[in-house]
Formats: structure tokens, C-alpha cells, sequence
């Protein structure tokens, strides 16, 4: 199988294909479950297209709380199918389908009642334990344990003794949730279905009551485009409403937005082994090892203002660091947190009390004549999302179409990732590089990082990590523009790498490096260099002010100061 490489040349060939001629499937979002479906309905021999008003994963799948989990707390709410359903799929990506990308991660419950709570929450730990093990894919996780209180304090000795009377340990995975729709999409790509960012569908086409295609406007370098297609499958999470609207559709639900936010600190600030999951009045927060970092999340607060960039407010801050603070020794302040950042979950909310229930369980609907609706869900489990879509399409086809193949299908970078790692020593040896710098590539490309390490030989300087963020080296950001389809400096510093969240600066002293590597790949001039510099420091700085304010409506207001950077 051929790489996919997404850089200028291929995103504009992409388009012109898609325009040609009639496509079997069209899926409009590439967050993971649109890259999702677009892989999956691609190796079934289907024609497919994928489109995306912004980045890959620009919404929701880059802002999530990076955990691929059966959803522990879903057990208490005897969700048994949900709980099932992604444990299965937690079992498949760490074992099979991305290796690479999605690893353990180790989580200490602190109990604070003897007796019964250890009975009870222990009961539900094994119970979890269990289902796993019995999908036949739980093999890869250590199984749950108890701990009393003075091994647990040997485990996270940030926990004030006083918060715990023991606790339990237990295991769940995460991934870099931007990094892995971004190999979704190119591993899509690579199975010969056209792809395109930066190309927003401003309506659909209709020949009487059906949908037979969609317009496309090319937000980079302008332009329109009109895409036939047998079937449009709608997978753009929170904005489901917004684009159902073009035809005129309300359906038999509609998506609501739950904001949550996220705080990261240094490491050196929580002093434990293991990631902490802590009860709320709401529900839980977790803190989960991130690198040099930590991640503590989550809040869960109805959100109707600006969907592409939701803010966060002075008060979620605070909500967070309250939380968390209750139980650490030490407590953080708000000269801690190196990064903050927001997303919006899409839950179904129903038009009656038949689809009220639907929550963080997902749907798919056929609202008119070629096109399909997939809405709800959680990150864990999109390959069954984008799977029960492409079934859906599949049913307005005239032709016969085969099962689904993407449980046997790994992503781009997961052949040969172990290989690899287990070389890692000589590829060190043979590239100049540290061994620890070979483990972070492999962890984010997999085998793919002989593609970034190609870069490094053809020029030494590269090999050389950035000068603001450390942990990046050079060659990483011309291959998010070269092969991954970066196509603003926004894109690297955010999504591609995480400079944005990881930095005190929030990546601000990197961006002029950056945007000048990126340039010669797009064919940046000098103005537009200064032109990316510029608008990302107002990023910046918006967030950074709607933080400052007090509720979600000054916060949303002072983030909708930077506005959207476009080519020229």
C-alpha cells in the first residue's frame, strides 16, 4: 500500500478529482468520525471523498480529554452495550489498529470510605476488568488492583493523606486525539479516497427530493466546486444542525453542545505515577499523564454561542483547580497552568421522549434521499459510528457492497511499529539522533517515522529541535505541511504538535520558526509569513483574555477577537 502524502499539490488534485465525476460516498467533517467513515467506506471499494471547512480534527477531536476508555462511569449507570461496545474498541487500537498511537495509561481511584465504598467501587473495577477480558482484547492492560492507603500515597504522594483511605488502581488508554484523525485521514488517503481541508459545503445539490451532490467552496484559494455524489453522509458533530439545515431537514433529533475544558501543568507540579480520577458533585475529573505534562479535566456546561472557537471563562478555570486542589497537598495556581483549552461534545437531544435518552450513545438517520446523518457517540468508539453510516449509505446504493474491513485494517504506521521500536537503539545509533528522541517519533508516526528521519538526512539542520519547544524537532513541522495537509501555522503549533498547550508562551515563541519552515512547502512570501506570526499571536492572545473573563458570554466575546486566518 502507497503512503498518502497530503501537502499543496495533493489537497488541489484532490478537489479536481472529486469535481470530475460522481462519487459513490461524499462525507462532509473530518473529525474522527468523518475521517473514520471515509476510511471505512473507502475499503469497501466505494468511490469516496472527504471534505473539511477547516483542519482535520479542528473541532471537537482535537479538544477531548485524549483517553480511549470503556467508560467506567457508564457502568454505574448500567450502560452495559456502551460499555461493551467501547471496551472492545479500546482492545482493537491498542492491539491492532494503532499501536503506535494509542497506549496504556494507569488511573488511582482514592477511596474515602472504608468498607462499603472499596466493596462497591471494587465491584464495578472487575466488573470492567471482566468485560474487557471477555471481548478476547483486554489482554494488553494490566488488570485493576487495591491499594491501601499508605502504598497508594507511595504511588501519587501529591494526595493529601487525609483524602483517601486507600484506593484502586486501574487501567485505561489515551492517544493524541489530533495526531490520530490525521493518520486516519492519510491512511484513507492512502486507500484511494480524495481528500481536501479548507473546503467548506455552503449547500447541497438537489434534483427533486434527493441530495445528489454537494457545493464546495475552496476557502484556501477560492474558488467553487460541485461534488456529485450517490451518497452524502453529514458527520460534522456539533454543527449535525447547522449543516442539516441546508436541506431544509430538522430530523428526528438534534445535537447539543456540552462545553469542556481543560487545564495542563508541568509535570514537576503533581507529584505521582499514575494518572487520578477523582469523584464530583457532576460527575468525575480526571488527571491524566500527558508527556511532561499533566491534563486535568473535565467540566460539562451547555454551550449556544461561537462553535468553532469555544472559550474558556475565569470561572471553568477556577471549577477545576477547586476540584483538584482538594485533594493534592500542594495546591496549583493559576501560574501553574501552562495551557488551557476548550471543546464542545455533540449529545443528541431529541424532539421526543423516544430519542431524549440518546445522550453520549450515537444515531444515524436518512432524514431525505441520498443523505445520511451520524451524530452522538464518543471519540472510543467512531469506528462502529462510521461503520453503521456507511451501512446506511450503503442501502441507498445500487450496487452490492462489501462488510465492513476497518476492524483488520491498521492505520498508516502501525506495520512495522514494533519492529521498529524494538530497533530503536540502532536507529538512534545510525540517525545521530538520542534514543529517546527516535521514541517520541515512533510513538507519533510509528513506522512513518522514517519519513520524518528522511527529512533529517537530506538536511542535518532539521534534526534539530525546535528552540522554544524542545521536544519538537525541526523536520516535524515541515512534515505536518509536506505530508499531513498543515496548511497554516495555527495548524502545526496546535494541532499537529501540541506548542500550543505544552508551553507557558502557548507557543508564541516558536511561531516565527515555525511559520518560517512551513514556508518553502507552501510557498509562503514573506508576507505571509509575518501574516501567520501575526494572526497567531492574536490567537493567543484572545484565549488568553477570554480566560480572563468571568462567564461563557464575556469569554466567548474576547475569543472571537482573532478571527480565522485564510491564504492570500
Amino acid at each position: 500500500m502507497r503512503t498518502a502524502t497530503l501537502g499543496p499539490a495533493q489537497r488541489a488534485e484532490s478537489l479536481a478529482a472529486m469535481a470530475e465525476r460522481e462519487l459513490d460516498v461524499l462525507v462532509v467533517g473530518a473529525g474522527v468520525v468523518g475521517a473514520g467513515t471515509a476510511l471505512d467506506a473507502v475499503t469497501r471499494g466505494l468511490s469516496t471523498g472527504l471534505v473539511e471547512a477547516r483542519d482535520w480534527a479542528s473541532g471537537t477531536s482535537s479538544r477531548s480529554s485524549k483517553l480511549i476508555h470503556g467508560g467506567l462511569r457508564y457502568l454505574e449507570m448500567l450502560d452495559f452495550a456502551l460499555v461493551r461496545e467501547a471496551l472492545k474498541e479500546r482492545g482493537l487500537l491498542l492491539e491492532r489498529l494503532a499501536p503506535h498511537l494509542v497506549k496504556p495509561v494507569p488511573f488511582l481511584y482514592p477511596l474515602q470510605h472504608k468498607g462499603w465504598e472499596r466493596l462497591y467501587a471494587g465491584s464495578g473495577v472487575a466488573l470492567y476488568d471482566a468485560m474487557s477480558m471477555a471481548r478476547g482484547h483486554g489482554r494488553g492492560l494490566p488488570m485493576h488492583r487495591h491499594l491501601s492507603r499508605s502504598h497508594a500515597l507511595r504511588v501519587a504522594p501529591a494526595l493529601k493523606k487525609d483524602a483517601l483511605v486507600g484506593a484502586l488502581q486501574y487501567y485505561d488508554a489515551q492517544m493524541d486525539d489530533a495526531r490520530f484523525v490525521a493518520t486516519l485521514v492519510r491512511t484513507a488517503a492512502a486507500y484511494g479516497a480524495q481528500v481536501a481541508n479548507r473546503a467548506r459545503v455552503t449547500s447541497f445539490i438537489r434534483e427533486g427530493e434527493r441530495v445528489v451532490g454537494a457545493r464546495v467552496q475552496d476557502v484556501e484559494a477560492g474558488g467553487e466546486y460541485d461534488i456529485r455524489a450517490k451518497q452524502i453522509v453529514n458527520a460534522t458533530g456539533v454543527w449535525t444542525d447547522d449543516t442539516q439545515s441546508m436541506v431544509g431537514e430538522r430530523g428526528q433529533f438534534h445535537v447539543r453542545a456540552s462545553k469542556g475544558i481543560h487545564l495542563v501543568v508541568p509535570k514537576d507540579r503533581i507529584h505521582s505515577t499514575s494518572g487520578l480520577i477523582l469523584r464530583t458533585e457532576k460527575s468525575v475529573l480526571f488527571v491524566i499523564p500527558w508527556g511532561r505534562h499533566w491534563i486535568i479535566g473535565t467540566t460539562d456546561t451547555d454551550w449556544d454561542l461561537d462553535k468553532a472557537h469555544p472559550a474558556a471563562s475565569s470561572a471553568d478555570i477556577d471549577y477545576l483547580l477547586e476540584h483538584v486542589n482538594s485533594v493534592l497537598s500542594v495546591p496549583l495556581t493559576r501560574d501553574d497552568v501552562e495551557g488551557v483549552f476548550a471543546g464542545l461534545r455533540p449529545l443528541l437531544a431529541g424532539e421526543s421522549d423516544a430519542t431524549s435518552k440518546l445522550s453520549r450513545e450515537h444515531t444515524v438517520a436518512h432524514p431525505v434521499p441520498g443523505l445520511v446523518v451520524v451524530a452522538g457517540g464518543k471519540y472510543t468508539t467512531y469506528r462502529v459510528m462510521a461503520k453503521d453510516a456507511v451501512d446506511e449509505a450503503v442501502h441507498g446504493l445500487d450496487l452490492r457492497v462489501a462488510d465492513s474491513v476497518t476492524e483488520e485494517t491498521p492505520l498508516l504506521g502501525a506495520e512495522g511499529y514494533h519492529a521498529l521500536w524494538n530497533a530503536r537503539a540502532r536507529i538512534a545509533a545510525r540517525t545521530g539522533l538520542h534514543v529517546v528522541r527516535v521514541e517520541h517519533l515512533l510513538n507519533r508516526y510509528g513506522s512513518l517515522a522514517e519519513e520524518v528521519l528522511e527529512l533529517v538526512a537530506a538536511d542535518p539542520s532539521l534534526g534539530e529541535p525546535l528552540q522554544a519547544a524542545d521536544d519538537y524537532l525541526r523536520a516535524e513541522v515541515v512534515y505536518a505541511a509536506s505530508h499531513e495537509g498543515a496548511r497554516h501555522l495555527d495548524d502545526v503549533l496546535t494541532r499537529r504538535t501540541r506548542i500550543s498547550i505544552e508551553t507557558f508562551d502557548r507557543g508564541t515563541r516558536s511561531a516565527r520558526e515555525a511559520a518560517e519552515l512551513m514556508a518553502p512547502v507552501l510557498g509562503w512570501d514573506t508576507d505571509q509569513v509575518e501574516r501567520e506570526v501575526q494572526h497567531y499571536e492574536k490567537r493567543v492572545e484572545a484565549e488568553r483574555e477570554s480566560q480572563r473573563q468571568p462567564d461563557d458570554l464575556t469569554a466567548d466575546a474576547a475569543r472571537l477577537g482573532a478571527p480565522d486566518i485564510v491564504s492570500r
